[in-house]
């Protein structure tokens, strides 16, 4: 065996010796920390009591007065008059807007500051996985209680982390649903139900964005809880044969 692949394999030892000491330290003293951290955001007027009335946002689509094509030369003359913020061809209305139609700025600022916390929940998970991982002993017959243990809260963690990534999907279907809708109201500007159909999105997504936060909270809480009871089995499954753990 060369001494590079010596080096290396020494390399990958002191990274696993590593990770255990960082996702150990992350159990004890980080989810704790993090615990109380989500609660103190979730009482914060962003997001306790809080009316849905709060996160409406005026469009920037002004309801024009359409008007009505009758032959090829009025569609010609509506053509030249854009700056009328109108056209209308029988009875569809297409509506120019004065500018940009922005993002809800009030549930901008909110995913801003969810994401972060989602993303450490990914991060943290997949630490908390790989150190579960490398705790795993060989492959023996017997004394398999505290394998299964561990089975076990690799099983949880790996839900958590699936979970996790999850919400980063919900926020950008959000935001593909808004646009949608925010198309038809500039296509139909005086149908005041695509209007309202996007007061009611945003309301759904802010309600979306507590509880995205409530429940990376609760997986810190679930997780930080299930390997504490079970830290020691976690740590040495085969307390008769720990020789045999790598």
């Amino acid at each position: 065996m060369s001494q590079t692949t010596e080096q290396k394999i020494f390399q990958v030892q002191d990274y696993k010796d590593s990770l255990k000491t960082k996702a150990e330290k992350l159990i004890l003293v980080g989810f704790p920390q993090k615990i109380l951290e989500l609660n103190e955001l979730l009482e914060t007027p962003q997001f306790r009591d809080r009316q849905f009335t709060d996160v409406h946002q005026e469009l920037n689509v002004p309801v024009p007065d359409p008007i009505v094509l009758n032959n090829h030369e009025d569609l010609q003359i509506a053509k030249k008059r854009k700056s009328e913020y109108s056209l209308a061809e029988g009875s569809k209305v297409m509506a120019v807007t004065s500018g940009a139609i922005p993002c809800n700025q009030a549930l901008c600022e909110l995913i801003h500051l969810v994401k972060p916390h989602i993303r450490q929940l990914v991060e943290h998970s997949n630490q908390l996985k790989m150190w579960i991982s490398f705790m795993i002993p060989k492959i023996e017959d017997g004394n398999n209680f505290g394998v299964s243990i561990q089975e076990d809260t690799l099983a949880e963690v790996q839900s958590v982390e699936s979970e996790a990534a999850a919400f980063f999907d919900q926020i950008s279907r959000y935001f593909i649903s808004r646009g949608k809708i925010v198309s038809k109201v500039a296509k139909y500007p005086h149908i005041s139900d695509y209007r309202r159909a996007v007061q009611e999105l945003d309301e759904k997504e802010y309600l979306s964005l507590w509880l995205v936060l409530s429940e990376v909270r609760n997986r810190y809480c679930s997780l930080h809880d299930i390997v504490i009871k079970n830290l020691e089995k976690i740590k040495k499954p085969r307390s008769s044969n720990a020789e045999s753990l790598y």
